[in-house]
């Protein structure tokens, strides 16, 4: 894989949302690679980089003030660019009940801003960021690319949205995208909205565990791996046009992840669930595991860490920083 990430280096790329999760890995990792990085971060009144702030790579980058949603400074981000990673997006799944129109606006509206850009200035391959949500609870597993899309929350039918258009702009202009499917990405600097910080915050206070539906099971992909994935997606030429699944094909229950981070931190705490994290009934996700043997085709791919490997260093990154999370709030 480092082999085929060296064809990164000297290329001009953009990383829209580059001040989040995942965004602030990979525009590190595209540095270390040798690109000439550009990275965009929404503009706030306290010209927050988000987790670019802290970032020992951020003076390596040209960092740019973006919202997705206007089309004039996406323009201007996309000036020049050879390959762009479009990971600006609302996320979270609880608050797409309560703002449905926003992840419209911001999914779907801002990613035909990230599209149009990109054919009007000539960029060279687009990676579109999907996510393994669109596929709604598994009819069959492992699940394929070829899996029925389902709208099970308005966060997911909006990446549905921006997955379709993505599509639509490859076989509409010929604008050459790669829509990237990652399964549950965990790891440093995710925030206090994800399962795993809620897990690990939660055992550090030595509090109950408290989540909602514990049944659920999840496909966890530790960040670094999912970063590689997306280096590979840009540089490949046979990926162009195609959905790839990022994933390590194990699935994991909520329950039972709770079970094994409390013993990896030697804690014996009582595993709760609570009705105001429990998604409403017919939204909730049962089950989600990856094949992704396409990854390993196409792109050369496969899973670097174990999940107790990257547990290990996730654990250790949010024990070192004690009053990031707020323990006991439910993050939506």
């Amino acid at each position: 894989m480092a082999d085929a990430i060296a064809s990164l280096r000297g290329k001009r790329v953009l990383v829209t949302g580059a001040g989040g999760f995942i965004g602030s890995h990979l525009a590190e990792r595209l540095v270390e690679a040798g690109a000439e990085t550009r990275a965009t971060v929404r503009y706030t009144s306290n010209n927050s980089r988000g987790w670019l702030a802290s970032s020992e790579r951020q003076g390596d980058m040209d960092i740019v003030t973006v919202d997705i949603t206007d089309r004039d400074t996406v323009r201007k981000a996309m000036k020049g660019v050879d390959i762009a990673f479009h990971l600006a997006a609302l996320i979270g799944i609880p608050y797409s009940y309560d703002a449905p129109l926003s992840y419209v606006r911001t999914n779907v509206e801002g990613s035909v801003n990230v599209f149009r850009a990109a054919l009007d200035e000539n960029v060279g391959r687009v990676i579109q960021t999907s996510t393994s949500e669109v596929y709604g609870t598994a009819q069959y597993v492992p699940i394929n690319e070829e899996h029925p899309l389902q709208g099970q929350s308005p966060y997911s039918a909006s990446k549905i949205g921006a997955d379709k258009l993505a599509e639509s702009f490859w076989r509409s202009y010929g604008l050459e995208v790669v829509t990237v499917r990652p399964f549950n990405t965990y790891g440093p600097r995710q925030s206090a909205r994800a399962v795993i910080p809620t897990i690990v915050s939660q055992a550090l206070a030595r509090k109950p565990i408290r989540l909602g539906n514990l049944k659920p099971t999840r496909d966890m992909n530790f960040v670094l791996d999912t970063v590689e994935g997306f280096c590979l997606a840009a540089v490949k030429d046979a990926a162009a046009g195609e959905t790839i699944n990022l994933g390590t094909g194990e699935e994991i229950s909520i329950g039972d992840l709770a079970k094994k981070i409390c013993k990896m931190m030697g804690v014996d705490l009582e595993v709760e669930q609570v009705a105001e994290r429990v998604r409403p009934d017919l939204s909730e996700v049962e089950r989600l595991v990856a094949d992704a043997s396409k990854a390993r085709s196409v792109l050369g791919w496969k899973p670097g860490h174990t999940l107790d490997e990257g547990l290990k260093q996730t654990i250790d990154w949010i024990s070192e920083r004690p009053g990031l999370y707020r323990v006991g709030a439910y993050a939506v």
